[in-house]
């Protein structure tokens, strides 16, 4: 529990930064690609020194990890840029919310490929949060709700829920070795992933912005400050625990953001869209006690 409140701090703290960055002239891929930049080294360090200083050999990675691990790394860039890009449209907490449907998507996921039944208190749960996630994507200053606002949410809630998913699956193939090493080092292996792909993209498809994240480094080594003790926290949490009880704590998340925003953005959420985050908030957390 502890854990999963610490990741929800951090990774509120790090959505801030990245809307900063990302509503200040900097893409939403640059501002994901900033998470990793600077988190990537330091963890693979302290791996690293763990492992020397206990004198425990590396983990043998099977090829299960490297595809649990590799396929999570990306689901989580697609879905990360998704909620940056979000953030540029609608407000900090309302984009956090949407991102929260990775809860509730993960129980539909689930059904429709591994054949997961649900009980009829989670249908019942789903269709509630269905009904706050259509209160949520209307835009307050109009327009329908089948909206690009609204779809960047759901999408990302979908790449979180199969990145969760699937970084449990790592940290599951290396149980034989200790807490901090098998959080350490699927972090470790994810972030330099990442980091190396989606820095790739930006050389190929958004010349510039490589240099300009680097030129921001105050604020975007701040974001891989708070993304390392989020995800580290997040991995342990999820070799732990079962995903839809570390999710179910990390809703706490919804109310950081609303903070946050309300604090630093100024931002002042309309009363159908405080009462969209209360229905879907209620639900997702029902959905993960029920599943």
């Amino acid at each position: 529990m502890i854990l999963s409140v610490a990741a929800a701090a951090a990774q509120t703290l790090r959505f801030g930064l990245q809307k900063a960055l990302a509503t200040g002239g900097l893409s939403a891929t640059a501002a994901t690609w900033s998470r990793f930049l600077w988190s990537a080294p330091v963890i693979t360090l302290a791996v690293a020194f763990h492992l020397v200083s206990t004198g425990q050999n590396l983990p043998q990675l099977s090829g299960a990890f490297w595809l649990y691990a590799l396929s999570g790394g990306v689901f989580q860039i697609l879905a990360t840029v998704c909620t940056v890009a979000l953030f540029q449209q609608r407000a900090f907490s309302v984009g956090i919310t949407f991102k929260k449907t990775e809860v509730m998507l993960t129980a539909l996921v689930g059904f429709v490929i591994l054949g997961d039944a649900i009980p009829w208190a989670g249908a019942v749960a789903i269709a509630a949060g269905f009904a706050g996630v259509l209160l949520l994507s209307k835009p307050p200053e109009g327009g329908g709700i089948f909206n690009r606002g609204a779809a960047l949410g759901l999408i990302s809630g979908v790449f979180f829920a199969l990145s969760a998913v699937t970084y449990r699956g790592a940290t599951l193939e290396l149980q034989s070795a200790d807490l901090f090493t098998t959080a350490g080092l699927t972090l470790s292996v994810v972030t330099i992933w990442q980091t190396l792909a989606l820095g790739l993209w930006l050389l190929l498809r958004e010349p510039g912005q490589i240099s300009e994240t680097i030129r921001l480094w105050p604020t975007s080594s701040l974001i891989g400050v708070f993304s390392l003790i989020g995800s580290a926290c997040w991995f342990a949490a999820f070799a732990l625990q079962n995903a839809a009880y570390v999710f179910a704590v990390g809703q706490v998340e919804l109310i950081f953001s609303l903070i946050l925003g309300r604090l630093v953005f100024g931002e002042r959420p309309a009363r159908r869209e405080l009462v969209g985050m209360t229905v879907l908030t209620w639900s997702i957390v029902a959905v993960a006690l029920i599943g």
